[in-house]
């Protein structure tokens, strides 16, 4: 057993701290802390988790170019994983709270409703993305190759959002939707000129 370097701990920490919001939901379950509409808030707080774990995972680029920190790129990957993380969690929850895990259902009610449909595709983006980041699967189909692919993950951004807008739209609630829209907009801009400027 190979012993705890300062990258490992580094990397442990990484991994404490990504966690760290999915054990507290768990944890506010447990003791009933999640208000009146616990499979709502339970819901809609892996999603917003999502989001935020996608703005991290594109902010990687844009900080390690114009500010320097070049030690960021090796966490890019381990991020994007918790994105997909946090939004199978997310869609887990949709199927066991919202539908009860009937998937004649479930299979029925996803192109019956847009948004569900939209957040759907999004995570299978996601989930083809995290696949092919087995190291295996990375070597396989070598670094262009895996570099191309994973640009889908703006395709995924694009279709995340629109999820999102469509499910805060039901309720007239857009704040959060501006907020994300416009940060992840700034994300993808700052990326293209990252593209261009090469």
């Amino acid at each position: 057993m190979s012993p705890l370097t300062g990258r490992r701990l580094q990397r442990l920490a990484w991994h404490l701290l990504c966690c760290a919001p999915a054990l507290w939901l768990f944890y506010l379950a447990v003791i009933d802390g999640l208000g009146p509409n616990p499979a709502e808030a339970l819901l809609r707080s892996l999603g917003d988790w999502s989001i935020r774990f996608l703005c991290l995972a594109l902010a990687v680029t844009p900080l390690r170019t114009w500010l320097g920190w070049r030690w960021l790129a090796g966490y890019r990957r381990m991020l994007g994983l918790y994105v997909f993380f946090y939004a199978s969690l997310h869609w887990l929850a949709y199927v066991v709270f919202d539908m009860g895990a009937d998937w004649s259902a479930i299979i029925q009610d996803i192109p019956a409703r847009p948004f569900i449909l939209v957040g759907t595709l999004a995570w299978l983006i996601l989930l083809v993305l995290a696949v092919s980041s087995i190291p295996a699967l990375i070597r396989r189909l070598g670094g262009k190759r895996w570099q191309t692919l994973h640009k889908a993950v703006y395709a995924g951004a694009v279709l995340v959002m629109l999820h999102f807008w469509w499910m805060r739209a039901g309720k007239n609630n857009f704040t959060d939707v501006w907020v994300y829209g416009l940060l992840l907009a700034g994300l993808l801009l700052a990326r293209l000129v990252y593209w261009f400027r090469r």
